[in-house]
């Protein structure tokens, strides 16, 4: 059963060696963050799942111990998921769960057992819907850190250039992860979002399967886009 979920958002520049000199200008999303993965400690689950998009190579479960990191991005910096085991895992996180390890090696994180599910962003609603409530079967307490960043076209300079219709889609997403609206985030449009380049909806509706009949409260704790991709971090609990 789903006991909480923190919802960040997943941009390498999270990182302060991949911004560089930008760094400063995501401080208050990272504390937004730390913040939210306080709540998922307070709840206590008896093991963490963390959701984020992915490419093929990506895709599916990724153990305990899976390591990722983002040299990619030009910085010779390695993470690993929860505390590392005997069992070598055998692919590489993908770049959103790379920055979800970050968070949580940045936090201490030394709570539940922690495995990692990448999920492809064409992946349908009401498949990820069934996956999250299979998500949520897997242990007595679940908790959910789910990745994933709203539209990338807010700004003549975002990756996806202006579209007058990614914030009207960013503020109905802000207002659902903020309300914990279960039929509200099962409902976002995949094709809309897809053109928006969010790569957040299929996470977002997992965790909405997730937590169907949960009864959780929601709370949007960090809501902006800068670079013209928009940006939320959210509890449920």
């Amino acid at each position: 059963m789903l006991v909480a979920a923190a919802v960040c958002p997943c941009p390498p520049l999270l990182v302060p060696e991949v911004a560089a000199g930008a760094g400063p200008e995501l401080d208050a999303a990272r504390a937004a963050c730390a913040d939210a993965l306080g709540v998922l400690a307070a709840a206590r689950p008896d093991r963490l799942v963390v959701v984020g998009p992915a490419g093929r190579s990506g895709r599916g479960w990724h153990p305990q111990g899976a390591s990722g990191s983002f040299r990619g991005f030009g910085v010779d910096l390695g993470v690993r998921l929860g505390t590392a085991t005997d069992t070598a895992a055998e692919r590489e996180l993908p770049p959103s769960l790379a920055v979800a390890a970050w968070l949580l090696e940045r936090v201490g994180w030394a709570g539940a057992p922690v495995e990692g599910l990448g999920v492809g962003e064409p992946l349908e609603p009401a498949r990820c819907i069934g996956v999250g409530r299979d998500v949520a079967a897997r242990a007595d307490r679940v908790a959910l850190l789910v990745m994933g960043d709203a539209s990338a076209r807010r700004s003549l300079k975002a990756p996806g250039y202006l579209d007058d219709r990614a914030a009207p889609f960013d503020a109905a997403v802000a207002r659902a992860l903020g309300a914990a609206d279960v039929a509200a985030v099962e409902a976002l449009d995949a094709e809309l979002a897809y053109e928006l380049k969010a790569s957040g909806r299929a996470p977002w509706q997992v965790l909405a399967g997730a937590a169907e009949g949960a009864g959780l409260d929601g709370a949007l704790l960090y809501e902006d886009a800068p670079y013209g991709v928009g940006y939320l971090v959210a509890t449920w609990s």
